[in-house]
């Protein structure tokens, strides 16, 4: 079991997808479960609702959450929707109602349906301080607001959307204050995690610095 922690555009998705491919585990991308259950809600009309309106909501929908190596699709009743969850829009509503008290029972039970055999690699904001919390190895990347806006501008353009870098550092510094400052299972670093900075590594010279504590944990991985 690890977890990987940190802010948006960090590293997190990248370094999850590689570990879980090279040690044949499962992938649980947190994000991308409160991005589905945004999507929900947005088409809802309930984003902006209370919470009891929003749990009565969430028990009449029907999610299906399926972990690979190289992400996690995400059903809603019936409907493939991981595409449609990674747009701008989404990302924006799921920060706003991942500080909800009722959307985080509603997913806690079901991240930790991911844990099972041979393991699980999980990424997000608090998998180390709240979900999984007895991990054997817990990990916090992060990284300046300016390279990761850089990151995720470089992605949009690959995408074929246009975007403001200004717009997204200040976009990135709206969500980051949301996560950290939320009452409830805030981003933080939890005093064991080993702690990487990615500013001014390479996604090759990542990658080698985690499976450096992923080995240093697990030896007998390195020498298989």
């Amino acid at each position: 079991m690890i977890c990987i922690d940190g802010p948006a555009g960090a590293g997190k998705g990248v370094v999850a997808s590689y570990l879980a491919g090279r040690l044949g585990w499962r992938h649980l991308d947190s994000g991308a479960l409160y991005r589905a259950v945004a999507l929900a809600l947005l088409r809802g009309g309930l984003a902006d609702a209370d919470e009891s309106r929003i749990k009565a909501y969430l028990r009449k929908c029907r999610f299906e959450f399926n972990a690979a190596a190289d992400g996690n699709q995400v059903l809603l009743d019936g409907v493939d929707l991981s595409a449609e969850i990674r747009t701008e829009s989404v990302g924006a509503a799921a920060s706003r109602i991942a500080s909800l008290a009722a959307v985080r029972r509603f997913l806690l039970v079901r991240q930790r349906q991911f844990r099972r055999m041979p393991g699980l690699v999980a990424e997000g904001r608090d998998m180390a301080s709240v979900v999984f919390p007895d991990a054997p190895l817990r990990i916090y990347l992060h990284a300046s607001p300016e390279k990761r806006a850089a990151r995720r501008h470089k992605q949009l353009k690959q995408k074929g959307i246009n975007a403001n870098i200004n717009d997204l550092i200040r976009d990135l510094a709206e969500r980051d204050r949301r996560d950290r400052d939320r009452p409830l299972a805030p981003l933080k670093r939890v005093r064991q995690a080993e702690v990487l900075d990615t500013t001014a590594l390479t996604v090759p010279e990542t990658r080698e610095a985690v499976w450096r504590l992923v080995t240093a944990v697990w030896p007998g991985i390195a020498a298989g």
